[in-house]
């Protein structure tokens, strides 16, 4: 448990970029935060930090949907930093950041949110049932969890 977390507000700086690992879906982008204060009286922008961060599984997909470049994001998740050199340059340093969660800033402007619909499972009972889950959601009545059970309401 010994990991680092960051949460970082920026802007997207590319396209999203999707590529199967193995069996597993990755969406990768770049996040550029650029810090402002005040210089004098006159608000300044400072250097502009630049990180990639990394969406996996029903998250690469869900990004890949919804984050365009130029978006406005707020990212959370584990942070690495790969150093690397080549010969007669000095040391290379990339910030890379395995998401937790990305949604827009919206304090920048508004969204609108979809939820997102599970994939039906490998065994057509299954399937089945969680259609009938799905179908059963009365969004004023019982709450159901992502396993299709009923929660109880908030006292």
């Amino acid at each position: 448990m010994n990991e680092s977390y960051i949460t970082l507000q920026g802007w997207v700086g590319n396209d999203v970029d999707v590529r199967e690992v193995g069996d597993t879906t990755c969406a990768s982008f770049r996040v550029g935060c650029t810090p402002r204060f005040q210089r004098g009286g006159v608000w300044v922008n400072g250097d502009t930090s630049w990180f990639t961060v990394n969406c996996w599984r029903s998250m690469a997909r869900n990004v890949a949907e919804s984050v365009r470049r130029g978006d406005a994001v707020v990212v959370h998740g584990r942070v690495k930093v790969d150093v690397w050199e080549r010969e007669g340059m000095p040391p290379s340093v990339a910030w890379i950041v395995d998401a937790t969660f990305v949604g827009h800033d919206l304090t920048k402007g508004t969204s609108f949110f979809t939820k997102a619909q599970r994939t039906a499972a490998s065994d057509p009972g299954e399937a089945e049932a969680l259609k009938e889950v799905i179908h059963s959601y009365d969004p004023v009545g019982p709450r159901l969890d992502d396993d299709g059970q009923q929660v109880a309401p908030a006292a």
